[in-house]
């Protein structure tokens, strides 16, 4: 494992895809598993970790030594793996040397904005590339960890498909992978099979004893929430699929609230990229009540709203406003790029969202994927990588990912997953930075 941001691990030989040297195999998901799942309560301990102890500069004989080396071999000057960022005036960059330019290629893939950025970091962060697949985006969307099971569920971009039953979904298809953890660098990797009512799966999050899938549709079945088994043969339900009567138009990020209602995100990618019919609805965010069966719009007034989640103490929902690029790939920058903040207030035992107000704006590309820490920091999957920041707002961090993040995952102890499209990348946190949802 290195803290080299461009340092790649060995690759294998054998088939030439690019993969890391590890245990890895890809299969058609068909054996059964004996463990048994369940979902961790969520912690709501809210004390911050301990400041990290920070590492002193090697000497001068060593960063001498260090000129001779490759670049790409090239240790740290130091052992941290973080640089700090100075948001002074443009003259200062030319000033000092020493300061780092916002705007400048990093050499390091940690970007400290502010210091309570460090105490998430721990004393030795890493970011390392897990999985490199040049023949397909396996690594987009979903990231669900079952911590039962010790997997990881990730669904794909879209991928060309020529088979007959792809004329629906114009031609292409979504894979679901499940990723089996041993260690940290040993792991299976298989391809989960979907009967044909999962279509175009694409956010997801832990429900009950498996995960809940936003099945985008095709032009031919509906969209909706499909709920799959953690376990083999991986089992699915649809869970809902209209709003009362009208279809939705494509669904794209979900979470489950402690009081068991599902809350989504409900865009119209799907018509844009041609594989939904024309919207019958706007784009909402729902809330659906599957003990009972209500469904009901808790927000609107969005550009494309797409990822969605609680705070810790689930008095503040956030959702990303995705505005900024349409389903044809075109891009305007004067459009939302923004995560919005929303207050949960309750009436009649029944929760509303109100005080909607500009929580964030992604300086690089748009946030996607979002999630919050048990310590109530919010980070995003933006142009850049994983974007941090506290719950008033201020930018405190970035992990610098090469080519971006859409989403990603939390999983045990400060570990997380990052997934950019052909690549698969494991960031490692301090041990008490954890993700909200599960809190392990």
């Amino acid at each position: 494992m290195s803290h080299h941001l461009w340092h790649r691990p060995r690759t294998a030989e054998a088939d030439g895809t690019g993969h890391p040297n590890y245990k890895v195999s890809f299969s058609d998901s068909s054996k059964s598993s004996k463990r048994d799942s369940s979902r961790p309560s969520i912690s709501r301990n809210n004390s911050q970790p301990s400041s990290p102890r920070l590492l002193s500069p090697r000497g001068d004989k060593d960063r001498d030594r260090d000129r001779d080396r490759p670049r790409s071999q090239q240790p740290w000057s130091d052992n941290r793996a973080w640089q700090r960022v100075n948001r002074q005036s443009e003259a200062l960059w030319q000033e000092s040397p020493s300061v780092l330019s916002p705007t400048s290629p990093q050499p390091r893939p940690f970007l400290i904005y502010h210091d309570s950025f460090l105490n998430l970091l721990g004393p030795s962060p890493t970011l390392s590339l897990l999985i490199s697949d040049p023949r397909a985006p396996y690594f987009h969307e979903a990231g669900v960890f079952h911590p039962a099971t010790n997997t990881l569920f990730i669904t794909s971009n879209q991928i060309p498909d020529t088979s007959p039953d792809a004329v629906t979904t114009h031609n292409k298809t979504i894979v679901i992978t499940k990723i089996e953890f041993f260690s940290p660098t040993d792991f299976t990797r298989d391809k989960v099979r979907c009967p044909e009512r999962n279509y175009m799966a694409n956010g997801g999050t832990n429900f009950r004893n498996g995960l809940i899938l936003c099945a985008q549709g095709s032009l031919r079945e509906p969209s909706g929430l499909i709920y799959m088994e953690a376990k083999r043969p991986h089992k699915t339900t649809t869970l809902l699929n209209n709003y009362h009567g009208r279809p939705f138009n494509s669904p794209n990020d979900v979470v489950v609230h402690s009081d068991g209602s599902i809350w989504f995100t409900d865009p119209i990618y799907g018509y844009e990229q041609g594989f939904r019919p024309k919207p019958q609805l706007p784009q909402h965010v729902y809330r659906f009540d599957p003990s009972t069966g209500d469904i009901r719009v808790v927000a609107d007034g969005f550009g494309r709203p797409n990822g969605i989640c609680f705070a810790p103490n689930e008095e503040t929902c956030y959702i990303t406003d995705t505005d900024f690029i349409h389903g044809d790939g075109t891009k305007v920058h004067s459009r939302p790029a923004t995560i919005y903040a929303y207050s949960v207030y309750w009436t009649n035992d029944q929760p509303y969202l109100t005080n909607r107000r500009v929580f964030a704006y992604a300086d690089t590309g748009a946030p996607d994927g979002i999630k919050c820490d048990v310590y109530g920091n919010v980070y995003a999957g933006c142009g850049d990588g994983i974007n941090v920041w506290n719950s008033g707002g201020m930018l405190v961090g970035k992990i610098l990912i090469e080519g971006g993040c859409a989403n990603f995952c939390f999983g045990r102890n400060g570990e997380m997953w990052c997934f950019g499209e052909h690549k698969l990348w494991r960031v490692k946190l301090g041990d008490e930075t954890r993700g909200a949802l599960l809190g392990v």
